[in-house]
């Protein structure tokens, strides 16, 4: 693997002479873009996305404490832990339009954990969607045996990729760890293998193992006795729902970072409308993990039955409440009118 020397990169926005009147109102706008996202996400997805994973922590854990036990529900608390990592991590965007300054070293090391949360998240959802299929479709064979055993499977994801973590944080890059530079989750001076790696590893691979699941879903028949497709996915339709908007957004993202890469082979740091895409490419991926959170509280059986009844409860306290008003109301005009 050949050391790459990256010192020459930088942020358009923060490099680029601008000439023209038009050059300089395209970048006021484009930061003007970035601002008025980043505060959307902020103000309205982290909120709703928090509140939601905790929602899910709580329902798992209640019912893992009453033997309420699952495989598919363990696989989604792991997904779920991953995505509230992934929300915190996101908070790095708060200073857009302009970036985090830090070492190199520490960016590396941030770069670390969110690579590891991203990837975790990635492959647990394609332990759980490879779940479903055997479920639907059992199997005498090792992989089927090996779905049984959720603990297991959580067990080799997470060596997995961790392994997958410590490669991409070699390929930030293991020069000039002491220089100080404009930090984002995914470096810009990192070396393009490491964008490579990311798409392969974080989107290409496992988006083939999806479409793979979704082929074998519909087009192979079902055994007898087996629902029926339309009911199976009836049953879990927050599994398949987050599928298609975990492909979607991380589909926009990896493209941008492929395209990065492009930039970067041609020694060139592109224009502040690429920079403006990028960002919005990242933010999307942070909307996601939100989304995801909150279609697994509103679709997924366990928590949406846990939820009616707190509505329900809250109804009935209201109710009682109401009626005890209007009795106390009616006692006082009795007694005012005798």
């Amino acid at each position: 693997m050949t050391s790459h020397n990256m010192t020459w990169i930088s942020y358009p926005s923060k490099s680029q002479p601008f000439t023209s009147q038009e050059e300089i109102e395209a970048f006021i706008a484009s930061q003007n873009i970035i601002s008025r996202l980043m505060h959307c996400y902020i103000a309205f997805f982290v909120p709703t996305g928090l509140t939601a994973g905790v929602c899910i922590l709580i329902i798992f854990i209640k019912n893992y404490l009453q033997n309420k036990r699952q495989g598919l529900d363990l696989l989604l608390l792991h997904f779920t832990i991953s995505n509230i990592v992934m929300i915190f991590f996101s908070f790095t965007v708060i200073s857009r339009p302009d970036y985090l300054t830090a070492t190199h070293l520490a960016c590396s090391v941030l770069s670390f954990f969110f690579n590891f949360a991203y990837f975790n998240s990635q492959y647990v959802f394609i332990l759980t969607l490879l779940t479903l299929l055997l479920e639907r479709f059992p199997s005498g064979t090792a992989l089927c045996k090996a779905t049984q055993r959720p603990m297991v499977c959580v067990g080799f994801v997470l060596t997995y990729t961790f392994c997958l973590s410590l490669m991409e944080a070699v390929l930030v890059g293991t020069d000039n760890y002491q220089l100080e530079a404009r930090c984002q989750l995914d470096p810009l001076f990192a070396w393009p293998e490491y964008e490579i790696v990311k798409f392969t590893f974080g989107f290409g691979i496992p988006s083939l193992l999806q479409i793979l699941c979704f082929i074998v879903l519909v087009a192979k028949g079902a055994p007898a006795g087996a629902p029926a497709l339309q009911q199976h996915i009836r049953t879990y339709p927050a599994v398949y729902v987050v599928s298609v908007t975990i492909f979607i957004c991380r589909l926009f993202y990896n493209v941008m970072v492929l395209f990065r890469t492009t930039l970067k082979l041609q020694r060139s740091i592109g224009t502040t409308e690429n920079e403006l895409v990028m960002n919005i490419a990242e933010i999307v991926l942070f909307c996601e993990s939100c989304v995801s959170l909150v279609v697994i509280l509103c679709l997924h059986k366990p928590c949406k039955d846990e939820v009616l009844k707190v509505l329900q409860k809250c109804r009935r306290r209201t109710s009682a409440n109401n009626h005890l008003e209007i009795s106390e109301t009616a006692t006082t005009h009795q007694s005012g009118s005798q």
